[in-house]
């Protein structure tokens, strides 16, 4: 999916897309990227004369990706948006900078009413850089 597929199953819109491309794959994952451009609204200040790329954004980035895996979710119905309720496990083990493609692999773990329970990594050039769980709700 290009960007523009991605925005007919999130609601989110620029600059809070944070996801270049993104699939499903067979195993149940999904997968996606975002290329990290420099420019970004939050690099300016984050930190002057070396910027990197927020942790929390990076969690971010996890999360809407693994929300592509809810398009054929029957619970995700016209209207229906996924809410962020929690955050687990984190860890960063190196920094996301200008230049760098993120790749994102997640996969949704279990279900239990709205919400959906998910793990997720982020990798550079095949390097570890941010690893979580996480969970949010289908409102």
């Amino acid at each position: 999916m290009n960007r523009e597929e991605i925005k007919a199953i999130l609601p989110h819109r620029e600059p809070m897309l944070l996801v270049d491309e993104a699939e499903r794959l067979e195993d149940g994952s999904a997968r996606g990227c975002y290329t990290v451009k420099g420019d970004e609204w939050f690099l300016q200040g984050h930190f002057p004369g070396s910027p990197v790329v927020p942790g929390v954004l990076l969690c971010e980035m996890m999360a809407q990706t693994c929300c592509v895996l809810l398009a054929g979710d029957p619970a995700c119905r016209q209207g229906t948006l996924p809410y962020f309720t929690s955050l687990d496990r984190v860890k960063f083990r190196r920094k996301v900078l200008p230049g760098d493609t993120l790749v994102i692999e997640c996969r949704i773990l279990k279900e239990k009413g709205p919400f959906r329970f998910a793990s997720g990594k982020g990798t550079v050039n095949g390097e570890l850089a941010v690893s979580a769980e996480f969970s949010f709700a289908l409102v």
